[in-house]
């Protein structure tokens, strides 16, 4: 029995919340007697070590009598050929975009309906099994591995229609497996388009489970602005409507904010199976334009002064003199390698001449270089994809590393500051990290570059970004503008709510999902 401490102390994350009158594990004169299928499942996963850094699918979990017994439950739900434990399928549902190690689930499933999903989640509350839900993987701080195995329903592979659209309420209802960009060429002909564009054509349901937001943000808003419903099942198979069922009003004072209380829940207290969004009309004219400054503190001063006079930008994007080598490399452009912001200008034609007038004016004051315009459709889509393949511009500045991609946001009035002290930290740190932002809501990243074989180098950057982090909570900011927590910022969190903050997240958790199964040992550690 030498291994029975690390069972029963696998067991107790797992099956925390569960009565008295429904015991997983006990002991009866110094023998182990845990009900039969959780019995395997615990063991199984038990006797792997947490401290695993590579992904380690256990398929042995899938091939036991009770594994098999689970596997058969939910092929009966959703068909066999939508039910997998393969290899690759399980390695690639374990591990997201981001630096954070991941582990596999132990059986993927592909629901084609909420009601499917709905059955798959009371099938592993009954068995007790942690439910990850997936969508398209985008994510940087580890939001969908499965920490515990368990179930990882992919909602975006068969549920994957526009399911309505109102053309005069300027709002549609998608599935999970809508993608931004999908639901921008549906309505683009319609003359609306879906303005949140956090650069990854990230699916509609995962933005609003991360609460993402992007280059738009600045006029358009978030998801948190951008979402009017969400349909969403909670881990005991309920299926609940956060505004009412086929509700999609501009405002409501009806009730809790529960569409408010899923966005950026990151799958721990459901599953998202459709979403109600905003939709904008397309601007009448659109310009975009370049321009370049001697030094970051020049540039963040013009966005600064550009906000003060209630100039409405569209976007305003950031980019160091490190990440405008990286793009001019990756992206085939020749602008100098100096600080430099992005701009896009909405409107009639007459405001956006209004607006490039008054930018120009600021910029020049700030020691800003000539504006170099992109009018064209195809040349601001070159511009915008090199902005938007900034990350993959920054792994080619050095082949073979990784990223910790880290993101903060503050009030504008202390985005100067910040920025600059964290260009010195890394200099000090010795280590090449880009940094791009949406710094017209206070918001910017850094890629943190390093030698994935070298943990020393990745500790400095771990240490560069919790600073940079801390330093945005001291300043009335926060540790997160767009990526989440995931695991990568759990104890960061902790310091911006306070104890008392994070327990009252902790009891809504504990009220909706009582056995701990939504995507356990995210946003915030386990008691």
């Amino acid at each position: 029995m030498r291994g029975l401490p690390q069972l029963l102390s696998r067991a107790k994350r797992v099956r925390v919340g569960f009565s008295a009158s429904e015991p997983v594990l006990a002991i009866q004169a110094g023998i182990l007697q845990p009900d039969k299928f959780t019995q395997t499942f615990v063991q199984l996963r038990g006797l792997q070590s947490s401290n695993v850094i590579s992904q380690a699918p256990l398929a042995a979990v899938a091939d036991t009598d009770s594994g098999k017994q689970l596997r058969q439950e939910l092929e009966a739900i959703v068909g066999p050929g939508n039910v997998s434990s393969g290899e690759s399928v399980v390695l690639q549902h374990g591990q997201d975009e981001g630096p954070h190690p991941g582990k596999s689930p132990d059986i993927v499933v592909f629901p084609s309906s909420t009601e499917e999903v709905s059955e798959i989640c009371k099938i592993c509350t009954k068995h007790n099994i942690p439910i990850i839900p997936y969508g398209t993987g985008t994510g940087l701080e580890g939001g969908i591995s499965a920490v515990d195995g368990g179930v990882c329903v992919n909602v975006s592979k068969n549920m994957n229609k526009i399911l309505q659209i109102h053309q005069e309420d300027f709002s549609a209802v998608v599935q999970p497996g809508i993608s931004r960009e999908m639901l921008n060429q549906e309505v683009r002909a319609d003359g609306l388009w879906f303005p949140v564009d956090p650069g990854a054509d990230a699916s509609v349901c995962g933005m609003c489970a991360t609460g993402a937001s992007g280059t738009n943000a600045v006029r358009y808003g978030t998801m948190k602005e951008n979402c009017l419903n969400l349909e969403v099942v909670l881990a005991d198979g309920r299926i609940i409507h956060t505004a009412g069922i086929g509700s999609r009003p501009k405002k409501s004072s009806a009730g809790y904010n529960l569409t408010s209380l899923f966005l950026g829940s990151e799958g721990t207290l459901g599953i998202i199976t459709s979403a109600t969004v905003c939709l904008h009309a397309i601007p009448e004219s659109v310009a975009a334009a370049v321009v370049g400054f001697p030094t970051v503190q020049n540039a963040v001063d013009t966005v600064v002064m550009t906000l003060q006079c209630s100039v409405p930008m569209a976007r305003m994007e950031l980019l160091d003199e490190v990440q405008m080598k990286a793009c001019n490399e990756y992206s085939g452009l020749s602008y100098p390698e100096t600080p430099h912001l992005f701009l896009e200008f909405h409107g009639s034609e007459s405001e956006v001449e209004s607006q490039t007038e008054t930018v120009r004016d600021i910029a020049a004051d700030n020691d800003g270089g000539e504006f170099q315009w992109a009018v064209q459709q195809e040349d601001r889509t070159k511009l915008w994809t090199a902005r938007h393949r900034a990350y993959y511009a920054d792994i080619a500045l050095r082949p073979g590393c990784r990223s910790l991609t880290t993101d903060v946001c503050v009030p504008v009035s202390a985005l100067p500051d910040l920025v600059t002290a964290t260009k010195a930290d890394i200099a000090e740190h010795g280590l090449i990290g880009p940094m791009v932002g949406h710094v017209g809501d206070g918001n910017f990243h850094t890629m943190l570059l390093f030698d994935p074989a070298d943990p020393e180098e990745f500790r400095k950057c771990k240490e560069v970004a919790n600073k940079m982090a801390r330093s945005a909570i001291a300043l009335g900011g926060t540790c997160t503008g767009e990526h989440g927590v995931g695991q990568g910022k759990m104890v960061l969190l902790e310091e911006q709510f306070g104890k008392d903050g994070i327990d009252v997240m902790r009891q809504i958790k504990g009220a909706l999902d009582p056995q701990q199964l939504m995507n356990p040992g995210k946003v915030f550690s386990r008691n």
